[in-house]
């Protein structure tokens, strides 16, 4: 892994990043939403809600990305990193790059916002990233389960209030 360089992105990773979180979505089998004008805005606009990382070959080639969000918990009392996406090329996967990105994540939390841990969501039915994650130390949390309201449920909240 000592060839590959794990850089922040910057605006004119646009295109790239938005392609290789693509491929995560296609490895995953979910559809991908987001385009280049929502990774330029969300992650580069004058309000960011999203850092990234990008895992770089010696000859330009992205390997691995890493998108992450600060968030507070007052149950930890501390900032955490959500990790809300995670991806590694195929012809780099077991060579310890993801840990290598989540370090990296790791890293820039604590410098951007003194975060204490580390989140993430992983789908059940995927049973090697599951086996990765508790390898390098995640926990499951048995006693949560995430809920998310969207659509017409979440355009509609509060109008009957």
């Amino acid at each position: 892994m000592d060839e590959i360089k794990i850089r922040q992105a910057v605006p004119a990773d646009v295109a790239n990043l938005n392609r290789v979180l693509s491929q995560l979505s296609s490895d995953m089998g979910d559809e991908h939403r987001a385009g280049e004008a929502e990774i330029a805005r969300f992650c580069f606009g004058a309000n960011p809600v999203f850092h990234a990382l990008l895992a770089e070959a010696a000859d330009g080639t992205i390997v691995g990305a890493a998108a992450y969000s600060p968030f507070f918990s007052t149950v930890n009392g501390s900032v955490g990193i959500y990790v809300s996406d995670l991806w590694v090329a195929e012809q780099m996967r077991g060579k310890r790059l993801g840990q290598g990105l989540l370090a990296a994540v790791r890293k820039a939390g604590i410098v951007a916002w003194d975060a204490g841990f580390i989140r993430l969501g992983v789908y059940q039915d995927n049973p090697k990233a599951l086996a990765f994650y508790e390898r390098i130390g995640f926990v499951p949390a048995a006693d949560t389960q995430f809920m998310t309201l969207a659509g017409k449920a979440y355009e509609s909240l509060g109008d009957e209030a």
